[in-house]
């Protein structure tokens, strides 16, 4: 008979990255790894993930409170420079949570456990052993100090970076393990059959053996449904960026067009037709194109 296997996901889709690091010997190992920290009580760690914190469809991963901090961890495996913007709604939504029994307009200050924001980075793109996102980065003609900050720690933990780090979590140089096997395979073999492949040799291999064991069916579904949004979202990068060149190579041939026009007195009229048959477009672009480099209004 055929496997049975579990249903898809509701709307937010599970990662084997937060499979594996929901278990809270596990996320305890990593954040000791993280801070250089030596919890060994994982009663002390108090997962506060919350089942709301969405926000377009993207769910926090794991948020967690220990020694006085609320820590948001979060896995990514595309490059994502909005992650301080995301982090924002989503302690927001912490924090609303932690003062909901208290009142804000009590005469005594609230005490708030002090944000943690992390990222955990496993791209295929390159990317630094460690980098800093700032929510500033955001802002539009920001000068000084800005009145509202957030940091983001962004750690790349592809195999081979961040050593120190890894060797002080054993699940997460295994997890990326995983990862790299997966991605290798899937150069030369469809992505359901990388999957299988990759899953039963690190079991064989010792690498997440009884995680892998355990929750198989689950993590093939999942691991399936997690690089193939992966490519879609590269595909749909590089569509974005060849619309973008392409733009920009439209643009500079329209100014060409204008300026040399009007520099030797050619029509308006002539212009936008040599605009409309040199790009290929609308009228209504060509007149746009015009009044941009022109500095003349649109009769």
């Amino acid at each position: 008979m055929e496997e049975k296997r579990p249903k898809a996901r509701r709307e937010y889709k599970d990662t084997v990255f937060r499979m594996l690091f929901s278990d809270e010997k596990n996320l305890l190992s990593l954040y000791n790894a993280v801070t250089g920290r030596s919890y060994e009580d994982a009663k002390e760690l108090e997962i506060v993930t919350l089942d709301n914190a969405v926000y377009m469809g993207m769910k926090n991963d794991l948020a967690f409170l220990l020694d006085l901090h609320i820590s948001l961890y979060e896995h990514q495996s595309t490059k994502n420079p909005n992650m301080p913007l995301r982090d924002l709604f989503y302690i927001s939504l912490e924090y609303q949570k932690y003062v909901s029994d208290k009142s804000l307009y009590s005469s005594a200050l609230l005490k708030i456990p002090a944000p943690v924001f992390i990222v955990f980075y496993n791209g295929a793109e390159d990317m630094e052993e460690r980098t800093e996102l700032r929510l500033s980065q955001a802002y539009e003609h920001f000068e000084g100090e800005p009145n509202l900050e957030l940091k983001v720690r962004v750690l790349n933990i592809n195999a081979g970076h961040n050593a120190e780090l890894m060797e002080q979590c054993r699940m997460l140089k295994e997890y990326a393990q995983y990862v790299a096997r997966v991605r290798g395979y899937t150069a030369s073999m469809k992505l359901e059959e990388a999957v299988r492949r990759a899953i039963k040799e690190c079991i064989a291999e010792g690498i997440l053996a009884d995680f892998l064991r355990k929750n198989r069916a689950e993590v093939e579904m999942v691991s399936i449904l997690e690089y193939d949004k992966e490519y879609e979202e590269k595909k749909l990068r590089k569509a974005e960026y060849e619309a973008g060149e392409q733009e920009g190579l439209n643009r500079g041939l329209a100014q060409g067009i204008v300026e040399t026009g009007c520099a030797y007195g050619v029509s308006k009229k002539e212009i936008l037709e040599r605009l409309q048959e040199r790009l290929n477009i609308s009228c209504q672009t060509a007149q746009e194109y015009f009044a941009r480099y022109s500095g003349k209004k649109i009769s």
